[in-house]
């Protein structure tokens, strides 16, 4: 028995279709597979397809066999994956975790900052909940994650930057003519409040709104940007949430900063000071380069909210 009679007998399994079996995945000729697939059925000594004018079908002998041939094609995968990897010694990793919507700000800093670093290592990037990437960081799941200062007992943090944070609206809605927003001025009915998960930016904003007397009732509640940006657009509702998302909202919105001393939210580079890592130590011995080298927007806009 051969190989290539078990990807062919899985292939037209998963297909349900000689046919498309033969053109889309195999690559022949349908009368040569269908040669193949009898030469496999006579060496198992039992049917393993019925055959008819809707498609093809598995029997009982050709479903026991299913999962076994699956098997044995990820096993002789693997072998030589093994193989391969013993004649080339595998590059040391080295990942970096994002809060969603950050790689667009920061990833093509932290690849200039190890661009010499980078042919030698295998690069993971990902993406998840703020707090997520604190106990990825703690876990040692990651090497360094960009976050907010999540509280976790093995993870030490460096503040990269400070954001102020925007009100982010229908273009349509009577405040986006407004060129900056008093937060008194929302409807309390209308604002889209945050789940547990952003817990960071929920504190701040709550803070914020409770020091100038107003009361919100949120009926939608976000747990992160994408979810943010989705319900203001879906509901035409108002929300709070950091300048890093403008670049992310669709033309139907707009972001206003607001009146006043605006709440800032921080952003930081995570890591566990244990890891022995030595990209990681090449990252942090550069990290006020890498800080310096994006002078951010959102940067500026409190440098001037705060000298206004």
């Amino acid at each position: 028995m051969e190989l290539r009679h078990l990807r062919y007998f899985v292939a037209v399994a998963e297909e349900g279709s000689l046919t498309v079996a033969a053109e889309r995945r195999l690559h022949t000729a349908q009368p040569s597979l269908s040669r193949q697939l009898r030469d496999l059925e006579l060496e198992v000594g039992a049917q393993l397809l019925v055959r008819s004018s809707r498609g093809v079908a598995l029997t009982p002998a050709g479903r026991a066999f299913l999962e076994h041939a699956r098997l044995a094609l990820q096993a002789a995968a693997d072998a030589v994956a093994a193989a391969r990897r013993a004649v080339r010694p595998p590059k040391p990793s080295f990942s970096v975790g994002f809060l969603t919507g950050q790689e667009v700000e920061w990833l093509s800093h932290v690849t200039h900052v190890l661009r010499g670093q980078l042919k030698d290592i295998d690069f993971r990037v990902s993406s998840d909940f703020s707090p997520n990437i604190g106990e990825a960081i703690q876990r040692g799941e990651i090497d360094l994650g960009f976050c907010r200062l999540e509280p976790q007992p093995e993870v030490s943090y460096k503040v990269i930057a400070h954001e102020p944070i925007l009100v982010i609206l229908p273009g349509e809605h009577p405040l986006a003519a407004c060129s900056a927003i008093d937060v008194r001025d929302i409807d309390p009915a209308s604002f889209i409040g945050y789940t547990d998960t952003p817990h960071v930016l929920r504190g701040i904003v709550d803070r914020y709104l409770r020091e100038r007397g107003v009361v919100v009732s949120p009926v939608h509640a976000l747990d992160g940007i994408a979810t943010g940006i989705s319900l203001v657009a879906s509901t035409g509702g108002v929300t709070l949430l950091p300048a890093y998302v403008e670049p992310l909202l669709p033309r139907s919105l707009v972001s206003r900063p607001l009146i006043g001393n605006a709440p800032v939210i921080e952003i930081a580079a995570g890591y566990r000071a244990d890891n022995p890592s030595p990209i990681l130590r090449v990252f942090l011995e550069n990290i006020d380069q890498f800080t310096a080298s994006r002078a951010k927007p959102a940067d500026r806009s409190v440098r001037n909210t705060q000298s206004a």
